[in-house]
Protein backbone atom coordinates (compact mmCIF):
# COMPACT_ATOMS: atom_id res chain seq x y z
CA UNK A 1 0.00 0.00 0.00
CA UNK A 2 2.83 2.39 0.90
CA UNK A 3 4.58 1.88 -2.44
CA UNK A 4 1.33 2.53 -4.34
CA UNK A 5 0.77 5.76 -2.42
CA UNK A 6 4.37 6.82 -3.04
CA UNK A 7 4.00 6.08 -6.78
CA UNK A 8 0.80 8.13 -6.95
CA UNK A 9 2.42 11.05 -5.14
CA UNK A 10 5.48 10.98 -7.41
CA UNK A 11 3.28 10.93 -10.51
CA UNK A 12 1.26 13.87 -9.17
CA UNK A 13 4.47 15.79 -8.51
CA UNK A 14 5.74 15.13 -12.06
CA UNK A 15 2.45 16.24 -13.57
CA UNK A 16 2.54 19.40 -11.48
CA UNK A 17 6.07 20.19 -12.61
CA UNK A 18 5.19 19.64 -16.29
CA UNK A 19 2.13 21.87 -15.95
CA UNK A 20 4.12 24.66 -14.33
CA UNK A 21 6.86 24.52 -16.97
CA UNK A 22 4.27 25.04 -19.74
CA UNK A 23 2.92 28.23 -18.18
CA UNK A 24 4.13 31.43 -19.89
CA UNK A 25 6.11 34.03 -17.98
CA UNK A 26 4.87 37.60 -17.70
CA UNK A 27 6.50 40.75 -18.94
CA UNK A 28 6.79 43.71 -16.62
CA UNK A 29 3.86 45.41 -18.35
CA UNK A 30 1.66 42.31 -18.14
CA UNK A 31 2.48 41.78 -14.49
CA UNK A 32 1.72 45.42 -13.64
CA UNK A 33 -1.57 45.26 -15.49
CA UNK A 34 -2.67 42.10 -13.69
CA UNK A 35 -1.72 43.37 -10.22
CA UNK A 36 -3.59 46.63 -10.84
CA UNK A 37 -6.66 44.82 -12.19
CA UNK A 38 -6.81 42.67 -9.07
CA UNK A 39 -5.95 45.47 -6.62
CA UNK A 40 -8.40 48.06 -7.95
CA UNK A 41 -11.11 46.03 -9.70
CA UNK A 42 -10.91 42.69 -7.84
CA UNK A 43 -10.66 40.99 -11.22
CA UNK A 44 -10.51 37.27 -10.32
CA UNK A 45 -9.43 36.32 -13.83
CA UNK A 46 -6.41 38.62 -13.43
CA UNK A 47 -5.64 37.04 -10.04
CA UNK A 48 -5.81 33.53 -11.49
CA UNK A 49 -3.47 34.46 -14.34
CA UNK A 50 -1.07 36.18 -11.95
CA UNK A 51 -0.96 33.18 -9.60
CA UNK A 52 -0.60 30.68 -12.44
CA UNK A 53 2.29 32.62 -13.97
CA UNK A 54 4.19 32.48 -10.67
CA UNK A 55 3.46 28.82 -9.90
CA UNK A 56 6.91 27.91 -11.23
CA UNK A 57 8.45 30.13 -8.52
CA UNK A 58 6.31 28.41 -5.89
CA UNK A 59 7.51 24.98 -7.03
CA UNK A 60 11.11 26.17 -7.04
CA UNK A 61 10.79 27.23 -3.40
CA UNK A 62 8.88 24.08 -2.43
CA UNK A 63 11.55 21.74 -3.78
CA UNK A 64 14.06 23.25 -1.34
CA UNK A 65 12.08 21.80 1.56
CA UNK A 66 11.48 18.25 0.30
CA UNK A 67 14.23 16.94 2.57
CA UNK A 68 11.87 17.34 5.52
CA UNK A 69 9.84 14.36 4.28
CA UNK A 70 6.71 16.20 3.15
CA UNK A 71 4.95 15.75 -0.18
CA UNK A 72 5.91 18.29 -2.84
CA UNK A 73 2.25 18.78 -3.78
CA UNK A 74 1.45 19.79 -0.18
CA UNK A 75 4.39 22.18 -0.08
CA UNK A 76 3.30 23.72 -3.38
CA UNK A 77 -0.23 24.09 -2.08
CA UNK A 78 0.96 25.99 0.98
CA UNK A 79 3.30 28.10 -1.13
CA UNK A 80 0.38 28.98 -3.40
CA UNK A 81 -1.56 30.18 -0.37
CA UNK A 82 1.39 32.43 0.44
CA UNK A 83 1.42 33.64 -3.18
CA UNK A 84 -2.26 34.60 -2.96
CA UNK A 85 -1.62 36.41 0.32
CA UNK A 86 1.11 38.37 -1.44
CA UNK A 87 -1.29 39.27 -4.25
CA UNK A 88 -3.82 40.46 -1.68
CA UNK A 89 -1.31 42.78 0.01
CA UNK A 90 0.77 43.92 -2.95
CA UNK A 91 0.70 47.60 -3.89
CA UNK A 92 1.13 47.85 -7.68
CA UNK A 93 2.30 51.44 -7.32
CA UNK A 94 5.48 50.30 -5.60
CA UNK A 95 8.60 50.36 -7.67
CA UNK A 96 9.23 46.66 -7.20
CA UNK A 97 8.44 43.50 -9.13
CA UNK A 98 5.61 41.39 -7.78
CA UNK A 99 7.83 38.29 -7.78
CA UNK A 100 10.34 40.02 -5.49
CA UNK A 101 7.57 40.83 -3.03
CA UNK A 102 5.79 37.48 -3.31
CA UNK A 103 8.79 35.24 -2.70
CA UNK A 104 8.91 36.23 0.97
CA UNK A 105 5.25 35.25 1.45
CA UNK A 106 5.74 31.99 -0.41
CA UNK A 107 8.76 31.00 1.66
CA UNK A 108 7.07 31.99 4.94
CA UNK A 109 3.96 29.93 4.14
CA UNK A 110 6.03 26.85 3.25
CA UNK A 111 8.21 27.16 6.34
CA UNK A 112 5.19 27.48 8.62
CA UNK A 113 3.72 24.33 7.04
CA UNK A 114 6.97 22.42 7.55
CA UNK A 115 7.15 23.47 11.20
CA UNK A 116 3.54 22.40 11.78
CA UNK A 117 3.86 19.01 10.11
CA UNK A 118 7.50 17.93 10.35
CA UNK A 119 6.99 16.49 13.82
CA UNK A 120 4.15 15.85 16.27
CA UNK A 121 6.23 17.87 18.74
CA UNK A 122 5.97 21.59 18.06
CA UNK A 123 9.31 23.16 17.12
CA UNK A 124 10.39 26.60 15.98
CA UNK A 125 7.95 28.60 18.10
CA UNK A 126 10.15 31.71 18.22
CA UNK A 127 11.86 33.60 15.41
CA UNK A 128 15.31 32.47 16.59
CA UNK A 129 14.24 28.80 16.77
CA UNK A 130 12.61 28.99 13.33
CA UNK A 131 15.74 30.52 11.79
CA UNK A 132 17.94 27.90 13.44
CA UNK A 133 15.67 25.02 12.39
CA UNK A 134 16.02 25.86 8.71
CA UNK A 135 19.74 26.76 8.80
CA UNK A 136 21.29 24.24 11.16
CA UNK A 137 22.55 21.91 8.42
CA UNK A 138 24.29 24.77 6.64
CA UNK A 139 25.74 26.09 9.90
CA UNK A 140 27.03 22.63 10.77
CA UNK A 141 28.92 22.52 7.50
CA UNK A 142 30.32 25.96 8.22
CA UNK A 143 31.98 24.71 11.40
CA UNK A 144 33.12 21.46 9.78
CA UNK A 145 30.51 19.26 11.40
CA UNK A 146 28.70 16.50 9.53
CA UNK A 147 24.94 16.41 9.48
CA UNK A 148 24.89 13.16 11.46
CA UNK A 149 24.48 13.05 15.23
CA UNK A 150 24.26 15.98 17.61
CA UNK A 151 26.61 18.90 18.06
CA UNK A 152 29.30 18.68 20.70
CA UNK A 153 29.27 21.38 23.45
CA UNK A 154 32.01 23.46 21.80
CA UNK A 155 30.22 23.52 18.43
CA UNK A 156 26.89 24.35 20.07
CA UNK A 157 28.54 27.24 21.89
CA UNK A 158 29.94 28.59 18.59
CA UNK A 159 26.48 28.56 16.99
CA UNK A 160 24.92 30.19 20.06
CA UNK A 161 27.40 33.08 19.80
CA UNK A 162 26.97 33.47 16.02
CA UNK A 163 23.17 33.49 16.18
CA UNK A 164 22.93 35.39 19.47
CA UNK A 165 20.60 32.79 21.01
CA UNK A 166 20.81 30.77 24.20
CA UNK A 167 22.63 27.46 24.32
CA UNK A 168 19.35 25.78 25.34
CA UNK A 169 17.75 26.80 22.02
CA UNK A 170 20.69 25.35 20.06
CA UNK A 171 20.64 22.06 21.97
CA UNK A 172 16.84 21.72 21.74
CA UNK A 173 16.63 22.21 17.96
CA UNK A 174 19.73 20.11 17.32
CA UNK A 175 18.36 17.18 19.32
CA UNK A 176 15.00 17.42 17.53
CA UNK A 177 16.66 17.40 14.10
CA UNK A 178 18.87 14.47 15.06
CA UNK A 179 16.02 12.19 16.11
CA UNK A 180 12.80 11.02 14.47
CA UNK A 181 9.35 10.75 16.01
CA UNK A 182 8.79 7.40 17.65
CA UNK A 183 5.53 5.81 18.78
CA UNK A 184 5.38 4.87 22.45
CA UNK A 185 3.88 1.56 21.26
CA UNK A 186 6.94 0.74 19.14
CA UNK A 187 8.54 -2.52 20.33
CA UNK A 188 12.14 -2.66 21.46
CA UNK A 189 14.62 -5.24 22.62
CA UNK A 190 15.84 -8.42 20.95
CA UNK A 191 12.56 -10.27 21.41
CA UNK A 192 10.40 -7.22 20.68
CA UNK A 193 8.13 -8.07 23.61
CA UNK A 194 8.46 -4.67 25.30
CA UNK A 195 7.15 -1.26 24.23
CA UNK A 196 8.74 2.12 24.86
CA UNK A 197 5.73 3.18 26.92
CA UNK A 198 6.73 0.50 29.44
CA UNK A 199 9.82 2.59 30.21
CA UNK A 200 7.87 5.78 31.00
CA UNK A 201 7.73 6.62 34.68
CA UNK A 202 4.32 7.37 36.19
CA UNK A 203 4.92 10.38 38.43
CA UNK A 204 1.40 10.37 39.87
CA UNK A 205 0.89 9.42 43.49
CA UNK A 206 0.30 5.74 44.17
CA UNK A 207 -3.15 4.75 45.53
CA UNK A 208 -1.64 4.40 49.00
CA UNK A 209 0.00 7.83 48.81
CA UNK A 210 -3.24 9.41 47.55
CA UNK A 211 -5.30 7.88 50.37
CA UNK A 212 -2.75 9.06 52.93
CA UNK A 213 -2.75 12.58 51.47
CA UNK A 214 -6.57 12.71 51.52
CA UNK A 215 -6.69 11.57 55.15
CA UNK A 216 -4.04 14.12 56.15
CA UNK A 217 -5.99 16.87 54.38
CA UNK A 218 -9.22 15.91 56.13
CA UNK A 219 -7.42 15.87 59.49
CA UNK A 220 -5.91 19.31 58.91
CA UNK A 221 -9.33 20.66 57.90
CA UNK A 222 -10.90 19.34 61.14
CA UNK A 223 -8.10 20.79 63.23
CA UNK A 224 -8.38 24.17 61.53
CA UNK A 225 -12.17 24.25 61.95
CA UNK A 226 -11.81 23.41 65.64
CA UNK A 227 -9.10 26.04 66.10
CA UNK A 228 -11.17 28.68 64.31
CA UNK A 229 -14.09 28.02 66.67
CA UNK A 230 -11.92 29.15 69.60
CA UNK A 231 -11.37 32.62 68.10
CA UNK A 232 -13.64 35.62 68.77
CA UNK A 233 -16.16 36.40 66.05
CA UNK A 234 -14.27 39.39 64.60
CA UNK A 235 -11.04 37.43 64.34
CA UNK A 236 -12.86 34.54 62.66
CA UNK A 237 -14.31 36.95 60.08
CA UNK A 238 -10.87 38.43 59.37
CA UNK A 239 -9.17 35.04 58.97
CA UNK A 240 -11.93 33.61 56.78
CA UNK A 241 -12.11 36.62 54.47
CA UNK A 242 -8.39 37.34 54.36
CA UNK A 243 -6.94 33.82 54.16
CA UNK A 244 -9.64 31.22 53.46
CA UNK A 245 -11.63 32.98 50.72
CA UNK A 246 -10.76 32.51 47.05
CA UNK A 247 -10.34 36.27 46.60
CA UNK A 248 -8.95 37.60 49.87
CA UNK A 249 -10.47 40.80 51.23
CA UNK A 250 -8.28 43.87 51.75
CA UNK A 251 -7.63 45.54 55.07
CA UNK A 252 -9.68 48.48 53.85
CA UNK A 253 -12.66 46.27 52.96
CA UNK A 254 -12.64 44.70 56.42
CA UNK A 255 -12.18 48.04 58.17
CA UNK A 256 -15.43 49.27 56.59
CA UNK A 257 -17.25 46.04 57.41
CA UNK A 258 -16.12 45.89 61.03
CA UNK A 259 -16.18 49.63 61.67
CA UNK A 260 -12.53 49.88 62.77
CA UNK A 261 -9.34 51.26 61.26
CA UNK A 262 -7.14 49.33 58.84
CA UNK A 263 -4.40 49.27 61.48
CA UNK A 264 -6.81 47.69 63.97
CA UNK A 265 -7.75 45.02 61.40
CA UNK A 266 -4.06 44.28 60.90
CA UNK A 267 -3.53 43.94 64.66
CA UNK A 268 -6.52 41.60 65.02
CA UNK A 269 -5.30 39.52 62.07
CA UNK A 270 -1.82 39.18 63.55
CA UNK A 271 -3.25 38.18 66.94
CA UNK A 272 -5.62 35.64 65.38
CA UNK A 273 -2.86 34.02 63.34
CA UNK A 274 -0.73 33.71 66.45
CA UNK A 275 -3.58 32.02 68.33
CA UNK A 276 -4.25 29.61 65.47
CA UNK A 277 -0.59 28.65 65.26
CA UNK A 278 -0.41 27.96 68.98
CA UNK A 279 -3.63 25.89 68.97
CA UNK A 280 -2.56 23.79 65.95
CA UNK A 281 0.92 23.18 67.36
CA UNK A 282 -0.64 21.93 70.61
CA UNK A 283 -2.99 19.59 68.71
CA UNK A 284 -0.15 18.21 66.59
CA UNK A 285 1.95 17.62 69.72
CA UNK A 286 -0.91 15.73 71.38
CA UNK A 287 -1.59 13.72 68.22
Amino acid sequence: MGSVASYSTDRLDRNLLRYAMRLPTLSVEEETGLTRAWSTERDEAALQKLVSAHLRMVISQATRYRSYGLALSDLVQEGTVGLMQAAERFDPERQVRFSTYAIWWIRAAIQDYVLRNWSVVRVGTTHAEKRLFFNLRRLRAKIAQSGVGTLNPEQAAILARELNVSLDVIENIDSRLSARDCSVNEPFGESGDGEWQDMLADERATPEEQVTADLDSQTRSRWLAAAMSELPDREQIIIRKRHLAENGATLEDLSHELGVSKERVRQLEKRALGKLQAILVDRETVA
